[in-house]
């Protein structure tokens, strides 16, 4: 089914190179798709929205408030990662712009990374591959470890951490998490009551945090001191929530054996722009570039999940899974309008709306509404003439924050 905007074709914007499977299934909806393969400042970004209705972006792009008050015809945002935090979510929802993420699509990819780092610190294959490409054969078991019978601390016991708890056990690995959420554990993981206490009963920490504003700043010099000592660290979740500084300390002391991580305070915009880090130069620490689920398969289904959303959503207002509204799935009829309204939640709000359609000679033949928080999201479809008069008529009620419409 193709999608049409009110006034010419539906226009795309991907940005900092979305898997190409997006822009060829929008294209293939009828949707105008660019692509860059960079990400874009506010200022940038808040011009090159102009006529624009859908965005797709990843964690580098930062939709601010102010990016989302100058771009006045954008409908949706694709989020081609797990995170949002990189988009002011009140501000989309007051706007009416609906956001759709990936949850699930790289979860594998990061694990598997997580255990492949997991395994080269703790053998200290950094340190011996470094010897042997500077001409030195350094044969040695010291330091060098099994994973079986380690000990594993999982920090945030979510999607990625839980999954890391069954591939950890099969490797023979002792597992403990700790998380603030309630958490059913998984084959034989122990949950620990406090971080402390998972802190110091492992040999490998890794964090599996998400990107809420309370965890900056998260892991630090406290936390650091408490580890066990020759214990390993991994951060494949959110650059903001560890202290480099104090990791870089606990490293050069010898505290710690060594660490990966694959997020940073700050990031370049770019492949090929310059990189600074405290922690660069340092002996068994691995730095990756924000690839904890850039391989090729997890691209390719982050590409095909979120576009298959933001179509949901452009083709029918279906908002599964959308990160910002409440969740409505409404089957197809044929012969009616489809209207799509995002109101405030507040009493009497669809009774106006339903009132003012059939004083307008307008019958609703199926209606869905949900409501989370302060918004409710109703998909109606009426049968009969609906004009633009109408139309403006719902707009102007104070309790509508958008009203889109949908052709048969």
């Amino acid at each position: 089914m193709s999608v049409q905007a009110a006034d010419g074709p539906v226009r795309a914007l991907l940005v900092e190179g979305v898997h190409p499977v997006a822009a060829e299934l929008l294209s293939a909806a009828g949707v105008v798709v660019e692509t860059e393969k960079r990400a874009f400042g506010p200022e940038e970004l808040a011009e090159r929205l102009q006529g624009v209705h859908v965005l797709g972006i990843r964690s580098r792009t930062q939709l601010t408030a102010e990016v989302l008050a100058a771009a006045t015809d954008l409908r949706a945002v694709g989020a081609f990662c797990i995170g949002t935090n990189q988009i002011d979510l009140p501000s989309a929802t007051e706007r009416g712009v609906a956001v759709f993420n990936a949850p699930f699509s790289n979860t594998r990819s990061v694990v598997e990374l997580a255990v492949a780092e997991m395994i080269a610190l703790t053998r200290r294959l950094t340190v011996q591959d470094d010897a042997m490409h500077a001409g030195r054969w350094d044969k040695s078991a010291k330091g060098s470890h099994e994973m079986r019978g380690r000990r594993l601390g999982i920090v945030g016991y979510g999607r990625i951490g839980s999954q890391l708890s069954v591939l950890a056990e099969a490797l023979g690995m002792s597992v403990r998490f700790f998380d603030t959420a309630d958490r059913l554990a998984l084959g034989n993981a122990r949950r620990c009551a406090t971080l402390d206490e998972l802190l110091a009963d492992s040999d490998v920490v890794t964090l599996h945090v998400d990107g809420r504003a309370g965890n900056s700043g998260f892991f630090g010099e406290e936390q650091f001191a408490r580890m066990v000592p020759g214990a390993v660290f991994l951060n494949l979740s959110r650059g903001f929530v560890v202290d480099h500084v104090a990791l870089r300390k606990h490293i050069e002391s010898d505290h710690l054996a060594g660490a990966a991580v694959d997020v940073f305070p700050t990031e370049p915009a770019a492949s090929g722009d310059p990189f600074e880090s405290d922690l660069r130069g340092l002996p068994n620490v691995i730095l990756t570039p924000h690839v904890g689920g850039s391989t090729e398969e997890a691209q390719l289904d982050i590409g095909d999940f979120v576009t298959g959303k933001l179509l949901g959503y452009l083709q029918n207002g279906t908002t599964a899974l959308s990160v910002n509204f409440p969740e409505v799935l409404l089957p197809h009829l044929e012969g009616v309008t489809r209207l799509l309204l995002l109101h405030r939640n507040q009493p009497g709000a669809m009774a106006h709306v339903n009132s003012a359609l059939a004083d307008n000679g307008l019958n609703v033949e199926q209606q869905q509404l949900s409501t989370a928080g302060h918004v409710g999201y109703a998909v109606t479809d009426v049968r009969g003439p609906l004009t633009a008069q109408v139309v403006e008529q719902l707009r102007a009620m104070p309790e509508i924050m958008r009203v889109d419409v949908l052709p048969c």
